[in-house]
């Protein structure tokens, strides 16, 4: 095996924009990992949903096809 060509492997600690932080290891060069989701807040494993809507792109949908949503619905 070559010597000197693999990336240092060392922990880096995870921070969660839920406020969850742990450890885990990675090759990443940095010391510190930011994250939006995790499994503490995920709906998959919390059971509850969450709707991230950073851009307002939900309430955008909604007033450009809202009104056609309404006409088909009767």
């Amino acid at each position: 095996m070559k010597q000197n060509i693999h990336p240092s492997y060392k922990e880096v600690a995870v921070t969660c924009s839920c406020g969850n932080s742990f450890a885990t290891k990675s090759t990443l060069g940095k010391d510190t990992l930011n994250i939006e989701v995790c499994s503490v807040c995920h709906p998959f494993y919390s059971g509850k949903q969450r709707l991230v809507d950073s851009a307002g792109r939900v309430d955008k949908f909604r007033q450009k096809f809202g009104a056609f949503a309404a006409r088909t619905a009767k």
